[in-house]
């Protein structure tokens, strides 16, 4: 039996989180804690390095670690999850969210750009 190579296997959807390729996405492995509920791919989370991540629910300090989460991921109410998050990159400063309780100022965007991390302004499509 033979397929077919010009059929469509699937679709990706273009959500504008990453804004360009310089610098690097690099991806990394990160632990959050759990009974944080679902958050979302683009969340901004903080911890402290190789502990447990929590979304930004307030300034971030330039002593803690700060990623970009990749994926939505759902923290469960048991123990703390792995997932995958940015370490470094570019990213649309519309598309970042917190735990919804806390904006990002001025202030952690520049712990951020220290990071690694930077943000743009960019246009959705």
């Amino acid at each position: 039996m033979s397929k077919r190579l010009d059929e469509n296997l699937g679709t990706v959807g273009y959500d504008g989180l990453i804004v360009t390729n310089e610098p690097v996405a690099d991806v990394v492995t990160v632990t959050l804690a759990a009974s944080q509920g679902v958050l979302a791919r683009g969340t901004v989370i903080t911890g402290t390095a190789g502990g447990e991540m929590s979304a930004a629910a307030a300034a971030l300090a330039a002593t803690k670690a700060v990623y970009i989460l990749a994926d939505e991921t759902d923290t469960g109410t048991g123990a703390a999850v792995t997932a995958t998050a940015y370490r470094t990159g570019h990213f649309a400063r519309n598309k970042l969210s917190t735990d919804g309780s806390y904006t990002l100022v001025a202030a952690d965007e520049e712990i951020m750009r220290n990071a690694g991390i930077l943000l743009s302004d960019a246009l959705d499509y």
